[in-house]
C-alpha cells in the first residue's frame, strides 16, 4: 500500500467527503469531476490490482491532481494470484477491427468480483475517514455483460455496506453513487468536456503497446474512439493503430 499523496485539496465548500474509485481511465475521471461539482471533497482511491494495463495508475494521480482531489491514495491487492482474466492472466487481449466485431457475452476482460473488491476497498477507506459518499464509474452500456456494473449490484452492495459497517449499524448508512451508470460512452465524454475534465490525462487501452500508445484495437480504444466521434469532440489519444 503505498502513502497519501496531496494535490491541490479543495474541500468543496459543503464539508462532505467521498471516496472516489479512480481508474485512471475517461469513466472514472469524469465520476471525479462530478462529484466535485456537486461539492464533495474528494478522496480519490486507486487499486493497483495486478493489472497488465498498468500505466493507468500514473494517469489517475495526474487525474487527482488535476480535479482537486484532497488525495490519492492507491491500495495493492494481488488479483494475479487469481487470473481468470486477460487483464490479469497470461491470456490474450480480444483485438477487433471495429466496435462492431464486440460481442456481446462477457469478455474474457472481465475480472472476476473486480467491482466487488474495488468497493469493498473504497468503503473501509470511507468509514475510516468519516466519509459516508463512495462514488464508482461503473458503466451498464457500453459492458452491459460485465455482471459488476449493473444497476441491481450497485443496490444490492448499499444495502450490505450499512449491514457490514460499525458506522452503518450506528444509523449512519452509505450511498454508492454510480452516476454515469446508464449514459452512453458519449454522453459520458460531452458532460466530462462540459466539466473540464482534461481526457489526455486518461487512458483506456488494456494492452498498450508502449511509447505512451495506446493498441486502438482492444474494445476499450474502440469505444473509446467512437465516444468521441459520437460527442463531436477531439480525441487527444494516441493509437498504435486508428480504430474505425
Amino acid at each position: 500500500m503505498s502513502g497519501t499523496r496531496p494535490s491541490k485539496a479543495k474541500d468543496g465548500g459543503s464539508g462532505r467527503r467521498a471516496v472516489v474509485l479512480l481508474s485512471g481511465g475517461l469513466d472514472s475521471a469524469t465520476v471525479l469531476a462530478m462529484a466535485r461539482r456537486d461539492g464533495f471533497a474528494c478522496h480519490a482511491l486507486s487499486i493497483d490490482y495486478g493489472q497488465r494495463h498498468r500505466g493507468e495508475l500514473a494517469c489517475a494521480a495526474r487525474i487527482a491532481e488535476a480535479l482537486g482531489a484532497v488525495d490519492h491514495k492507491v491500495i495493492r491487492v494481488d488479483l494475479r494470484a487469481i487470473g481468470g482474466s486477460a487483464l490479469t492472466d497470461d491470456i490474450a487481449v480480444p483485438h477487433h477491427a471495429s466496435v462492431s466485431e464486440i460481442g456481446s457475452d462477457i469478455p474474457i476482460t472481465y475480472v472476476p468480483a473486480r467491482n466487488l473488491i474495488f468497493l469493498s476497498m473504497a468503503l473501509a477507506h470511507a468509514e475510516a475517514r468519516g466519509a459516508f459518499d463512495i462514488f464508482i464509474g461503473v458503466n451498464a452500456v457500453d459492458y452491459s455483460g460485465y455482471p459488476d456494473c449493473r444497476p441491481e449490484f450497485i443496490r444490492a452492495f448499499e444495502c450490505a455496506a450499512s449491514l457490514a459497517t460499525r458506522a452503518g449499524v450506528q444509523g449512519r448508512p452509505f450511498a454508492i453513487h454510480a452516476p454515469i451508470i446508464s449514459m452512453s460512452k458519449a454522453e459520458i465524454i460531452a458532460a466530462g468536456a462540459s466539466l473540464g475534465v482534461d481526457y489526455g490525462l486518461t487512458t483506456s487501452c488494456y494492452d498498450p503497446p508502449g511509447a505512451g500508445l495506446a493498441c486502438g484495437t482492444c474494445d476499450a480504444c474502440l469505444l473509446r474512439r467512437q465516444g468521441f466521434v459520437d460527442a463531436g469532440v477531439p480525441d487527444p489519444t494516441r493509437y498504435a493503430v486508428t480504430p474505425t
